[in-house]
């Protein structure tokens, strides 16, 4: 038996290649088992990990067999796919994806890396007997593998620029793309201050999909970080303001589902809602850790920084692929007297140093290790692919 990785990365799965005809023929192959569970589907540019959390943890604490699917992972495909916040064993994915990759290539079908692990994920949370799969959108929507599954409740968070080689270059076009995921007579959970509402509004309308009520939340980080939920302090893992518009969209959610979830499980949740590399603060190396990938998760990055460690010296390690726009984000991030240092990683069409340096003053970083000299606060950003293959052999204990 091969292993997952193996298939996964091998050269004529590792792409992309959007479209629903690959993965509905497997899906019926399987017995179309992503339309037995109740499914909870999540698109957006940023936000998409951390409500996809919250709802987890809060479904989790009240009971319900839970699976959760998201990307990209950090170490292992293996993070990708949880019930009840374990992972699926390495011997188990192996096999999984051996027989659903031969099972297509019987019937002339080639997935994509990301298809196969889309069709592996549904039939797992299918043998597992799961009550919700909490399923976060790839990219895009409208032509996401996961955009498969028959019903749903749909959730669309913050919508910026990302991708727009693929998704289109106007906020229209994107959000066009993320609406693709509203089901018809189902409830969409969205902020009404969202780019592209208008629009994403009027599909919902045609769809006859209901507009969920969102709590008033807000996301306070004090001697402790808090969340404000209806003028009532709940205490909360994930720093930054902008969760807030992540947590009032689970809440709205999970509030649609109609199943009486006590006040005390949501609290018991929230203190146990951890989602690696969102805003990470490691007081005791001084050390924070950010996913921030795309120009406005670098204004988001930036702002909590602006509030909350002003006075301190910054330093950015940063890393990304060449498609995306590392110069409007760096621009954003880098200010007088900042620092930036560069780090190469091994991953396709991962940026290079002799990229950066024509533009920006960095200092290349050979070794992790070497940012134990580093004098201030050290700040890794850029792309998750790059924290995950960086930090893998670091030690950043809290």
């Amino acid at each position: 038996m091969k292993s997952a990785s193996e298939i996964l990365t091998s050269h004529n799965k590792f792409h992309i290649n959007l479209g629903l005809d690959r993965i509905s023929a497997v899906m019926k192959l399987l017995g179309n088992p992503q339309n037995e569970y109740k499914v909870i589907h999540i698109a957006g540019t940023n936000g998409k990990g951390s409500t996809s959390k919250i709802i987890n943890e809060i479904l989790f604490e009240s009971g319900f067999k839970v699976g959760l699917f998201t990307s990209p992972h950090l170490f292992s495909y293996t993070e990708r796919l949880k019930v009840n916040n374990e992972e699926i064993s390495q011997y188990v994915f192996d096999k999984l994806v051996n027989e659903i990759d031969l099972l297509a290539k019987k019937n002339n079908i080639e997935l994509s890396e990301f298809e196969l692990i889309t069709a592996v994920a549904f039939y797992y949370f299918y043998i597992k007997k799961v009550d919700y799969l909490i399923l976060e959108v790839g990219l895009g929507g409208l032509y996401d593998a996961t955009n498969v599954v028959e019903n749903s409740t749909s959730v669309i968070t913050t919508i910026d620029y990302d991708h727009t080689e693929r998704l289109g270059k106007t906020i229209e076009e994107i959000a066009l793309q993320k609406a693709g995921i509203i089901k018809q007579n189902s409830n969409l959970a969205i902020l009404k201050d969202n780019l592209g509402f208008k629009l994403i509004e009027k599909i919902a309308q045609e769809k006859n999909a209901k507009i969920i009520e969102l709590p008033e939340v807000k996301v306070v980080f004090e001697d402790k970080n808090y969340a404000i939920i209806e003028n009532e302090k709940f205490e909360f893992n994930l720093l930054g303001a902008h969760q807030a518009q992540n947590l009032a969209l689970a809440l709205g959610v999970v509030n649609s589902l109609g199943l009486n979830i006590e006040k005390d499980s949501i609290k018991n949740a929230l203190k146990n809602v951890i989602w690696p590399f969102r805003l990470e603060y490691y007081e005791n190396k001084n050390i924070l850790i950010d996913a921030a990938h795309n120009p406005s998760g670098a204004i988001t990055l930036r702002t909590f920084l602006d509030e909350n460690f002003k006075d301190r010296k910054k330093n950015f390690i940063f890393g990304c692929l060449k498609n995306k726009d590392y110069e409007k984000m760096l621009d954003i991030l880098i200010k007088d007297n900042d620092s930036l240092y560069f780090c190469e990683f091994d991953y396709p069409n991962a940026l290079k140093y002799a990229d950066i340096s024509k533009r920006f003053e960095a200092v290349k970083i050979n070794n992790i290790n070497e940012i134990e000299n580093i004098e201030g606060l050290k700040i890794f950003c850029g792309s998750i692919y790059m924290l995950g293959k960086v930090l893998k052999t670091y030690q950043y204990d809290k």
